[in-house]
């Protein structure tokens, strides 16, 4: 009989798929983020050191960095008490609403901040607004002034906090929570205790978050403030109008500005991130060596 025909392959290098992930990965992120950073930076130092001072002092742009700073200064503190008491009573009780309370929270992560300002332009607006009469006899203006842009601010921000400290919480469950209370300690006595310190980081995450996020709105903002530049323009809204107006330089260093606020915000995520590792880390309890 002939011998079996013998097939004869060709080596095949061994290359795996996988080892091009990372690459296309860091392409991605060069591309979609460092190029773009990168112009910014050069567009702002682009007639040098001393033009891009001066364009950085300038009043309006001083203005608009006070009013975001004035937004942020209110919008961080309320998600703050607000996120906290929404997380603790979503882990901690059982209630009616409480599937609806948690798609509340995550309202603003589906719908655009340009919807949130156009409702509180409809609720809120002196002429046609639903609450508007009420606005307009307590005296209070809301739309086109300071108090509209930190409730803008405080809508987009405020599902950040809770959904850090949520997970955590039932993670942590409430034994703890219960020793204390069969010990005689109050309701505050446990949170401020027991319950806030278990969950230290994730607040401090949320705070980093929300800082970020109400730094950088534009949307919301936008709709409710009227754009009224050295009055109600905040940093993000200062970018877009100088860069309208053709004065890039201004428009780079004020963007130049806002990028070393989300760098800052960056970094102290990693950092947290880094000590929450090591926390876990030095709670997790080694292993007994079986003789």
């Amino acid at each position: 009989m002939p011998s079996p025909l013998r097939v004869w392959r060709l080596p095949v290098p061994k290359f795996q798929a996988a080892s091009l992930i990372p690459v296309i990965a860091m392409l991605y992120v060069g591309v979609i983020i460092l190029l773009p950073a990168l112009e910014v930076v050069a567009g702002a130092f682009a007639k040098g050191l001393a033009p891009f001072i001066d364009n950085i002092q300038s009043e309006e742009l001083r203005s608009a960095v006070m009013l975001t700073l004035r937004c942020t200064a209110i919008a961080v503190p309320a998600n703050t008490v607000f996120g906290l008491a929404a997380a603790t009573a979503i882990a901690r009780r059982q209630f009616r609403g409480k599937a609806l309370l948690l798609s509340v929270i995550d309202l603003p992560f589906s719908i655009s901040p340009v919807v949130v300002g156009l409702m509180l332009v409809l609720l809120y607006s002196p002429t046609n607004g639903l609450l508007g009469g009420v606005v307009s006899s307590l005296g209070w203006k809301i739309i086109f002034s300071w108090p509209g842009m930190a409730l803008a601010t405080i809508i987009v921000t405020f599902p950040f906090m809770a959904r850090e400290v949520i997970p955590l919480l039932e993670e942590e469950g409430w034994d703890q929570e219960e020793a204390a209370r069969t010990l005689g300690a109050s309701n505050w006595q446990v949170f401020w205790k027991v319950t806030l310190p278990s969950v230290r980081w994730a607040v401090v995450y949320g705070l980093i978050l929300t800082t970020a996020r109400a730094l950088g709105e534009f949307g919301a903002v936008a709709v409710v403030s009227g754009n009224i530049a050295g009055q109600t323009q905040t940093l993000p809204l200062f970018v877009e109008d100088a860069y309208k107006q053709y004065n890039t330089e201004l428009a780079y260093g004020a963007a130049l500005v806002l990028a070393g606020a989300g760098l800052v915000s960056l970094l102290l995520k990693l950092f947290v991130e880094q000590l929450i590792g090591g926390a876990r880390k030095e709670s997790v309890p080694e292993p007994e060596s079986i003789s």
